[in-house]
């Protein structure tokens, strides 16, 4: 075959452009001689630009879309989240804008596919920032690559040290929301002219505590920093109040995006509803949880998980049950010990508590499965004990003995125990018990008590096996929390840039250094909702019945859901029981004798509406709930609600000179 040796693999060595051309003319005269083997070239030449064209991925969102409901997993939720950020991040005015939906409805899914449609609208760098966790960093990043989105999701370490010269080449990063990370990542990523920071969890560590100061925090700096003067900012949370009393970033209230949740989901209103009445089985304890009442939660874990798996599933499940009780990592070896301890006793028929605790299995069994074989349901107990899994989730965790899934059953019986990494975007699979009896002693704040709400999730599918253990004033003021978190979010949905966010002398709506006191305004006790155009007619329908909730629901039905939320309704009735005489719906009023305290286009007040005279305490002495109209010289108007007892209802003004 001479110089060129094998006819089925040729080789060339180009050294210069003379070599190369001699090499060239003698190759294609080879080939001339050899027409088998030049036949077999043509036939799989490469198409080089097939390739150029494929390597540019395209409908990367589309894909995303395809694998969930390949799944079975409804997308049409996550494509008004996706839709509504990429709608509003091309309109708004600022670079900033906030995803909000309920703790653990999906969100991790949601970013998922926002992050395919952002790189198939051509962002090429986006950088996604988790809480200071290894475990939540682990927990996304696995989810992200298990989606098979292209490119794959990297950690800010594995960057080169600089891309300085190189040519733009598309990057999903995932970061740790601490300084160094933070620092390192902007070094790395100084030379990419635009990044899309989507911030999970974005009220914690991200808004600026020293706000008030005329400061900035470390990580509110770096996360600006980060944005750029090019870039764009997309913060998603459960709770969003912070972001908005703190001017984070600059967002725009008007231009937010709900994330709405999933038909299989349960949360505050399977959780906390309005009438008390649950769906699963909730334990209230007079105080704060002792060992003993963490034994007996822990036993009724046990057999629950014996009765799924030996009566209802054909197939064995592994099952969680988190133990929450202290921040202090010291408090999760004592809860540690307690639970260890009682897996030890069961392990071991000679020790001396193993007939106590057997009977007690057997007598809980009896009391929570009447319909169930309870020695059946102990031997299951028993014979698995030692398969029992504990997990304390904390800063210092053993990770390499743990793995990458320390949240993920790996037991039927799996217990976790953690403190403040488990209170924020870590979610657990199969969760079927709650031991919660993590109390403060002034208020509780309301993002931090909503974020803790582990239970939420898609738990339909053993819904009324799922267990709560609690203090009983701890669940009345968790449930209160959520209660005005839902008010407040009903003022959010009204799209007009001005929520009211509601707390009381338990429930704090965020961190007190992080409220904006240059904007926000406190105390005014009163909240509004959506604008409509105003008919005199509406006080006929008033005069009726000034005191029923009929007549709030005619009013509804008239004004509709934006101007008059059915949650409101439903809150003041769960409030009012039967007492009719605790709620007054006055008669409509103009705000044209307001002057200038007034701002006649929003219909809004700094110090509110609603004083002393439009309260008519002589008409109704005992009211407490109070329902007023108000309205302009143009015809349009707004329903305000007001309640007498100390209720703080806090409001940022940016937002509504921004409305208007």
């Amino acid at each position: 075959m001479g110089r060129w040796g094998s006819a089925c693999a040729p080789k060339q060595y180009f050294r210069s452009d003379e070599s190369r051309s001699r090499m060239s003319s003698e190759f294609r005269e080879f080939l001339n001689t050899n027409s088998c083997l030049s036949k077999a070239l043509m036939l799989n030449a490469i198409d080089l630009e097939k390739f150029k064209k494929e390597s540019k991925l395209m409908d990367r969102y589309g894909k995303q879309l395809l694998r969930l409901s390949g799944s079975g997993i409804p997308t049409d939720c996550i494509e008004a989240a996706v839709n509504g950020a990429i709608e509003n991040l091309t309109k708004a005015t600022t670079s900033a804008l906030v995803i909000y939906g309920d703790p653990q409805s999906g969100k991790t899914e949601m970013m998922i596919c926002l992050t395919a449609k952002l790189l198939d609208s051509g962002h090429k760098t986006i950088v996604h920032l988790m809480n200071d966790s290894v475990d939540l960093l682990t927990q996304n990043l696995k989810r992200f690559k298990a989606s098979g989105l292209a490119p794959a999701a990297r950690i800010s370490s594995e960057l080169p040290e600089s891309v300085a010269g190189q040519k733009p080449q598309e990057l999903v990063v995932f970061c740790k929301k601490n300084a160094r990370d933070l620092d390192k990542l902007i070094e790395r990523l100084k030379d990419v002219e635009q990044v899309v920071v989507i911030d999970d969890e974005a009220d914690y560590a991200t808004p600026n505590g020293k706000v008030n100061q005329g400061k900035k925090t470390a990580i509110n700096k770096l996360v600006e920093q980060l944005i750029g003067k090019k870039g764009c900012y997309i913060g998603v949370t459960a709770t969003p109040a912070r972001l908005d009393l703190n001017n984070t970033f600059n967002n725009k209230t008007e231009k937010w995006v709900n994330f709405p949740p999933h038909s299989a989901y349960t949360g505050q209103d399977v959780f906390f509803p309005i009438n008390k009445k649950v769906s699963f089985r909730l334990k209230l304890l007079d105080q704060a949880g002792d060992a003993k009442e963490a034994q007996a939660a822990l036993v009724r874990f046990l057999v629950t998980v014996a009765y799924l798996n030996e009566t209802v599933k054909d197939k064995e499940k592994n099952y969680s049950m988190l133990v929450h009780t202290s921040g202090k990592k010291q408090d999760h070896s004592t809860d540690l010990i307690t639970i260890e301890d009682s897996i030890k006793t069961l392990r071991d028929s000679d020790s001396d508590g193993f007939e106590g605790l057997v009977t007690l299995v057997h007598s809980t069994a009896q009391e929570l499965y009447k319909d169930a074989d309870a020695n059946q349901l102990t031997s299951y107990v028993v014979s698995n004990a030692s398969r029992a899994t504990t997990v304390v989730l904390n800063s210092e965790r053993d990770r390499a003995a743990a793995g990458d899934s320390a949240t993920e059953p790996s037991s039927p019986f799996t217990i976790i125990i953690g403190g403040n990494i488990v209170s924020r975007g870590v979610t657990f699979p199969n969760l079927l018990a709650m031991f919660f009896t993590r109390n403060v002693r002034h208020k509780l704040q309301q993002d931090t008590y909503i974020q803790r709400a582990r239970m939420f999730g898609a738990r339909n599918e053993y819904l009324k096996h799922f267990e709560l253990t609690i203090p009983a004033d701890l669940y009345a003021d968790w449930h209160r929390c959520f209660v005005f978190h839902r008010l407040a979010l009903a003022t959010v949905k009204t799209n007009l840039g001005s929520p009211v966010w509601i707390g009381d002398s338990r429930v704090a709506v965020a961190s007190h250094a992080s409220i904006d006191k240059a904007t926000v305004t406190l105390d005014k006790g009163e909240m509004s909702f959506g604008v409509f155009d105003f008919a005199p007619d509406l006080d006929e329908l008033i005069l009726k019945n000034r005191s029923s909730l009929d007549t709030l629901k005619l009013l509804r039905d008239k004004l509709g859901e934006q101007a008059l939320p059915h949650f409101l309704i439903e809150y003041i009735r769960a409030v009012i029981m039967d007492d009719a005489e605790l709620l007054a719906i006055h008669t409509a009023s103009s705000i044209a004798g307001y002057g200038a305290s007034a701002d006649k286009a929003t219909i809004s007040r700094e110090k509110g509406f609603m004083g002393k005279n439009q309260l008519e305490p002589k008409k109704f002495p005992i009211a407490m709930h109070h329902i007023k109209i108000f309205y302009n010289d143009e015809g349009k108007a707004k329903l305000f609600y007001k309640y007498k007892e100390r209720i703080q209802f806090v409001q940022n003004m940016a937002d509504v000179l921004q409305a208007a």
